[in-house]
């Protein structure tokens, strides 16, 4: 706000704010909030559509699982500029989900494990959430319950008009959120062994932004995001194993080139370290949760597929 100065400003600036005070008092008057116009105290009232039946049916009988897609931006952080998503993208983004996380989890683990650490809440968001440090959240997660998901506005299969494979990219980035989130919840419950955290000490760092993805798997991290705790390193681990599957995984050791790392590792011990972190992995799903992980990994990278290909 500019600042009036000079004593021939003086009585136009003391005009001003009378009459804003004037008008300002008017709408106090008129325009008081209440509590009627409060989101959940009275002010979202709609009619239930064919759209809220079948999230109810398929989502909240069977799971006691809601999903919110109609907008409040009290459900997100208030500094970002957002949009809703759009209603017809609300159901096939369900329906992936269940396909994709939740019947590949209840079939490997049962409906009692998935019921038990399932999130019960699920936000939608129609845009990404872009932040200062010049990243992008695609999804987040409070206290295991609810997991708010970003930029489905883009989200779309094979069985969408106009697809084309570049597209898979999204639905993809989502199940990343997804899966990432969802180990969280797991190894808050039951955590993994220490000797994960053994396995590239000393390379984590909080300017994870300014490091290329090549560059953290020169060092052996399956992603940039994997360098800024030991936690994310092994919800980056499961989640990327899953969504690209075995063959992907493996395209991902083997794609770190020659030579060493600005950190002095080399080709070898890059690989080596991601091998030992899949290895751990693979049997903590084992010892902590009775789950085959490869078996896993398999029936979510199948019902990936056949989403996008």
């Amino acid at each position: 706000m500019k600042k009036i100065s000079g004593i021939r400003r003086w009585f136009p600036a003391l005009t001003l704010i009378i009459t804003s005070l004037v008008l300002f008092s008017s709408c106090a008057k008129e325009d008081a909030v209440t509590t009627d116009d409060i989101l959940g105290l009275g002010g979202d009232t709609w009619t239930k559509t064919g759209l809220d039946q079948w999230l109810y049916d398929t989502l909240v009988v069977p799971y006691n699982i809601q999903v919110k897609y109609k907008w409040d931006q009290f459900e997100f952080e208030l500094d970002k500029t957002l949009v809703p998503p759009r209603e017809d993208v609300v159901k096939p983004v369900m329906q992936s989900i269940k396909k994709v996380w939740m019947d590949t989890y209840i079939n490997a683990a049962g409906l009692t494990f998935f019921n038990t650490y399932s999130p019960k809440f699920f936000v939608l968001s129609g845009s990404a959430a872009y932040n200062d440090n010049g990243s992008i959240t695609l999804g987040t997660a409070e206290g295991g319950r609810k997991v708010v998901l970003y930029k489905l506005n883009d989200f779309k299969t094979m069985q969408t008009p106009g697809y084309v494979p570049a597209d898979s990219a999204v639905l993809k980035e989502m199940f990343h959120v997804i899966e990432h989130e969802f180990t969280h919840i797991l190894h808050q419950n039951i955590m993994y062994p220490y000797a994960f955290k053994q396995i590239t000490p000393g390379l984590y760092r909080a300017d994870w932004t300014n490091v290329a993805e090549m560059e953290a798997r020169m060092d052996g991290f399956v992603s940039a995001y994997a360098m800024s705790g030991y936690d994310e390193d092994f919800a980056e681990m499961v989640s990327l194993m899953f969504v690209e599957g075995s063959d992907g995984f493996d395209a991902i050791v083997n794609s770190i080139p020659d030579g060493t790392s600005i950190n002095g590792t080399d080709k070898a011990t890059a690989q080596a370290r991601l091998r030992k972190k899949e290895a751990i992995v693979a049997d903590y799903f084992k010892q902590a949760y009775k789950i085959d992980f490869y078996q896993l990994q398999a029936s979510k990278r199948a019902a990936i597929e056949s989403l996008i290909q």
